[in-house]
């Protein structure tokens, strides 16, 4: 018996597996991708973290902690340069563009513009997110915003309350 020459394949569909490739995260690296909430969990957690670790040596430490937290400022400012070119890596821009962030609002495009879908000029995507990337990146921007609160409504009381009592 012959077959038919133009006869559809005949397979089965699940035999046929579906790779697909990430880029692992760097954080310490200029190349990469990274993508908008794990760059907002870690510039948000950066920060925090930053300022955290440089108020415990001042605190601790006085002149010489003030010395160190200047320090760890600028290894925050390294970091956050770091992942926010990894950030237009992934919208497949060089590293170049975030010159672009000193124009106020502009620096607003790394947090709500895509990323490339699959492969691009700078490699692999990046990594679905963690549990942990996904809370930070939810629950980091929504304390900022209650401290900023908070601290509009107990700044000026507390100054308020300084007045009366003739203090200061």
């Amino acid at each position: 018996m012959s077959s038919n020459p133009y006869a559809a394949p005949r397979a089965a569909v699940g035999d046929v597996e579906t790779v697909q490739e990430f880029q692992e995260i760097r954080l310490w690296s200029a190349s990469g991708r990274i993508g908008r909430l794990r760059y907002l969990a870690y510039a948000i957690g950066g920060t925090i973290a930053a300022v955290a670790v440089a108020g415990v040596l001042v605190a601790a430490m006085g002149g010489l902690g003030a010395v160190l937290a200047v320090l760890v400022y600028i290894a925050a400012t390294v970091f956050s340069i770091l992942i926010m070119i990894q950030r237009s890596h992934d919208m497949n821009w060089t590293g170049w563009t975030i010159l672009l962030s000193i124009i106020p609002f502009v620096g607003l495009i790394w947090l709500f513009k895509p990323g490339t879908e699959g492969v691009n000029d700078y490699g692999a995507p990046p990594p679905p997110n963690t549990t942990a990337v996904k809370v930070l990146g939810i629950v980091l921007p929504i304390l900022v915003v209650l401290v900023g609160i908070l601290a509009a409504i107990a700044i000026p009381a507390y100054a308020d309350y300084v007045r009366r009592t003739g203090g200061g």
